[in-house]
């Protein structure tokens, strides 16, 4: 296994959601800190977002928010830990992407699936081998899963493919698998 140094979080932002998902935020972040990994996020303070970072946080984990200015209000940043404040999404992303080694997919909305699938994408092109986890406990990611196959089966994305995507059921498990599958490159 290589040493992974941080992990960017993609999930939704939304109270609203079943305890379960925010329970499952927590437990990765509280996986992130013990294993010495940072976790790098959106910045909100609200939702799996919010739960994840303020778990990794209080269990003294190293934790960067990268917020644009226009979701200061509407997510609310989570100000405990270091964050920097960008003037776009296309910042935002791209500094989270350069900021992390590999990725993990908690359960979320529109903008979590984008961002998931814009990293996929960025992959498929050749443009980096970072590896992505999406996790869940309750089969949540399932269909996104089964459009893939469709999608590989159907001869639009390489067999290959297959290496870059893991789907787990814990934060321990997709951490592991990610370690399995990183190319870290001293920065």
């Amino acid at each position: 296994m290589k040493k992974l140094k941080s992990i960017c979080v993609y999930c939704g932002a939304s109270d609203a959601v079943s305890p379960g998902y925010i329970a499952l935020a927590v437990e990765l972040g509280r996986e992130l800190a013990k294993r010495d990994i940072r976790l790098v996020y959106g910045g909100g303070g609200v939702g799996l977002m919010g739960a994840c970072a303020r778990a990794a946080h209080e269990s003294a984990g190293e934790v960067l928010g990268i917020m644009p200015r226009f979701l200061l209000q509407k997510e609310r940043i989570f100000e405990d830990v270091e964050h920097r404040i960008v003037e776009d999404m296309h910042t935002r992303k791209q500094m989270m992407f350069d900021e992390s080694d590999a990725f993990i997919v908690l359960p979320g909305g529109i903008g979590t699936l984008e961002e998931a699938v814009e990293i996929l994408s960025w992959a498929r092109l050749g443009l980096h081998q970072k590896p992505m986890a999406f996790l869940d406990e309750d089969g949540f990611w399932e269909p996104f899963f089964d459009l893939m196959e469709k999608i590989i089966d159907g001869g639009f994305t390489p067999e290959s493919f297959r290496s870059l995507l893991v789907h787990s059921d814990s934060p321990q498990t997709a951490i592991a698998a990610l370690s399995d599958r990183v190319v870290v490159i001293d920065r």
